[in-house]
């Protein structure tokens, strides 16, 4: 039976989509493989890792009937990639494998049977619908994404908390050195909703999310999300724990500020961070009137000393940072100004868009 028929382009893109979750080395064999279901013409693919299972369905050419099988889902893709994209291509079922054929290539692939792929459970009940457009969700996690813990202990670290009430969407992460925050108006009011999205799922949205015009669903229950968008259905696991009131971490009336150029800044910090030593990633700041110098120096006694001309009227302040934090914010965000607001050397500085509530970073200093 001919399973499915279609060009070498549309094949690879369908099965990239919901590849990205698979793993190369799985307890499981069968999680290596991606469940392929035929209704008709209508295929279905879907991937699980047992905590996140993606599903996505096209039209493709074939015989009549049904079938369902699972195959590898990386060897598929692997040696679709090398052959060209406007080539048709076609998988046929021949006992317990499927074949694939293309110009003059044929593959035999082994199966196993779908019976045996492991579908997470759906939640019985999910909280009310809502959707945002696919590249303001997009935006919002690559404002945050980037101060999510990784492999720590405090396992409610290694994601982003979401939190949706009332026409307000806000994504919040952090390390324990560093938060950030950013928010979206949303189309409709939502009841208060709050769970934490784990971050192998956060790194699968990044992915998968596009710029193009076209909305997401949203649904939460109290142990899953279920996201659709572009056709994709996409269940995950939640981290269950108590995310920290993020609220307090954010520095209120600090007393200096300064407004000064994102692109300016970053550079100088980029400058000065290649004499930083690899361990200890600091960099000084030193704010006075009219002035902010940025200083690092390292083990080898070499130093880097920078001076961004600013309209700053404030304490003269001398503080520390890893170097990093600072690059990774500054980074991610697109805006042409930035204000930084400061207390003194020991307080963590905010970092905001002026005249704009919907992106606060917050970095602790370190001592040098």
């Amino acid at each position: 039976m001919i399973v499915l028929k279609a060009t070498q382009e549309k094949l690879l893109s369908v099965l990239q989509s919901v590849a990205g979750i698979v793993e190369k080395r799985h307890t499981l064999p069968i999680l290596a493989n991606v469940l392929v279901r035929k209704a008709g013409g209508n295929i279905q693919f879907t991937t699980s890792d047992l905590e996140i299972q993606i599903r996505t369905s096209t039209d493709m050419d074939g015989d009549a009937g049904s079938y369902t099988t699972t195959v590898g889902a990386r060897k598929l893709i692997d040696i679709l990639r090398t052959m060209p994209g406007d080539q048709t291509v076609s998988l046929e079922s021949s006992q317990n494998k499927l074949i694939l054929k293309g110009g003059k290539s044929r593959f035999t692939l082994q199966t196993l049977p779908a019976e045996d792929f492991p579908l997470v459970q759906e939640a019985p009940s999910f909280g009310p619908k809502f959707s945002v457009p696919q590249k303001t969700l997009k935006d919002l996690l690559n404002q945050v994404s980037f101060a999510m813990a990784v492999h720590d202990i405090r396992y409610y670290l290694n994601g982003i908390l979401f939190v949706a009430e009332g026409k307000t969407l806000s994504l919040v992460a952090t390390d324990g050195h560093r938060l950030a925050f950013a928010s979206a108006n949303l189309d409709v009011e939502v009841p208060r909703q709050e769970v934490i999205l784990p971050r192998k799922t956060v790194l699968e949205l990044q992915r998968l999310l596009s710029d193009a015009e076209g909305a997401i669903e949203l649904q939460f229950a109290s142990n899953q999300a279920k996201f659709a968008f572009g056709g994709m259905e996409f269940v995950t696991k939640l981290v269950e724990g108590k995310f920290p009131d993020y609220n307090r971490v954010i520095p209120k009336n600090h007393k200096n500020s300064v407004t000064l150029g994102r692109a300016p800044l970053l550079a100088s910090l980029q400058r000065t961070a290649i004499l930083t030593s690899e361990k200890f990633k600091g960099v000084r700041l030193n704010l006075e009137p009219g002035t902010l110098r940025v200083a690092s120096n390292n083990a080898e006694q070499e130093e880097a000393v920078d001076e961004l001309d600013i309209d700053y009227g404030g304490d003269a302040i001398e503080i520390g940072f890893n170097v990093t934090y600072l690059i990774d914010a500054l980074a991610n965000m697109g805006q042409d100004m930035v204000k930084m607001e400061l207390a003194d050397s020991n307080s963590s500085a905010l970092i905001t868009i002026p005249e704009n509530a919907s992106f606060k970073y917050v970095v602790m200093p370190m001592r040098i």
